[in-house]
């Protein structure tokens, strides 16, 4: 039997991407022992997920998570993170290790003079070349994204007005220039005619207050209201779900929603956009559009996003077309 170690640290739209090598990789390696590392306060993420058979979680003490990993006798590493941490933790094993290749000079080279020098292969198929060696294809089934069996949401979670459809609405993002502005998420609003539900953490739910307050019977401000789980069961529940760029995006395409994609400060060229399973796609259906603004010389300017515009004009999410996502979101709602 083969223990076979796939490290990603990192972050909820980044660990979804792994999903499908984790489990073509349990499915098509005969006997083989899936372990998964991450960061602990990321463990929600896959805890529920079927195909992995041990988890390890890294909680800033890398000498412990080494112990802990050694204690498991890994036979073999799948480095998906790629990273100064990780490279001390296959070093420590001493063990056989595949690793993903992050492209990071072409990435910088796309942020930084706008030349796109990378392949047109999203990251969630290059996260499978590693595993290649072993024999493992790509099966095209698309993401995963699982939710515990003892997490549901109440009747009374989502408001009567909103039990016969809604769209959910994503406003948080780690950086804010990928985060659309409040004034531009109420005109998209005022321009969508059937109920909303906003989600977001926390730190989103005075924006979506603002938000929620032009029409507090058309909009629900689910935003700090429901953990990482319950926020994937209303992406799941949504008829069609409009987001930035940040990892509930990503859900709803493991969920096999249609998705509207917001971009600012980023772009889908560095492969990180919608992804589905092949048969989603299927017959030329129509499951995603990515919306950006146009001919913007300075777009992208980041790979991860920044604490604000560079420029001062954050031209790439105050100039987005609404009427025609509003009308998007209409088509992929019936």
């Amino acid at each position: 039997m083969m223990r076979l170690l796939i490290i990603r640290l990192s972050s909820i739209g980044d660990i979804i991407f792994t999903s499908a090598a984790i489990r073509c990789a349990k499915e098509q390696i005969p006997g083989v022992e899936i372990h998964f590392l991450t960061k602990k306060s990321l463990k929600a993420v896959t805890e529920a997920n079927p195909y992995i058979d041990h988890f390890h979680y890294h909680d800033n003490n890398l000498a412990a998570t080494i112990a802990s990993l050694k204690a498991a006798n890994i036979d073999m590493v799948i480095d998906l993170h790629h990273n100064f941490r990780t490279f001390r933790i296959k070093k420590a094993l001493g063990v056989t290790t595949y690793t993903y290749k992050k492209l990071s000079l072409q990435k910088w080279i796309l942020t930084r003079f706008g030349i796109n020098l990378l392949p047109d292969t999203h990251i969630v198929e290059r996260s499978l070349d590693p595993l290649k060696i072993l024999g493992v294809q790509n099966d095209g089934k698309g993401m995963d994204y699982f939710v515990p069996a003892n997490v549901s949401l109440k009747a009374n979670d989502i408001p009567t007005s909103h039990q016969a459809g809604y769209i959910a609405l994503v406003i948080g993002a780690s950086y804010a220039t990928k985060r659309m502005p409040v004034e531009q998420l109420q005109q998209l609003c005022s321009l969508i005619p059937v109920p909303i539900i906003l989600i977001g953490g926390k730190e989103d739910q005075p924006s979506g207050e603002e938000v929620a307050n032009t029409d507090p019977i058309k909009i629900y401000n689910g935003c700090g209201k429901f953990n990482l789980h319950e926020s994937a069961l209303l992406v799941k529940g949504a008829r069609m779900v409009i987001s930035n760029d940040t990892g509930f995006l990503h859900v709803a395409c493991a969920f096999h929603k249609k998705t509207i994609a917001i971009w600012g400060a980023t772009t889908p060229l560095l492969q990180v956009g919608p992804y589905y399973a092949a048969s989603d796609l299927q017959n030329g259906q129509e499951m995603y559009f990515n919306a950006m603004v146009p001919n913007l010389p300075c777009q992208p300017c980041s790979k991860y996003g920044t604490k604000k515009c560079p420029q001062g004009h954050f031209a790439c999410m105050k100039k987005h077309d609404l009427h025609f996502i509003a009308q998007k979101a209409m088509q992929y709602y019936q």
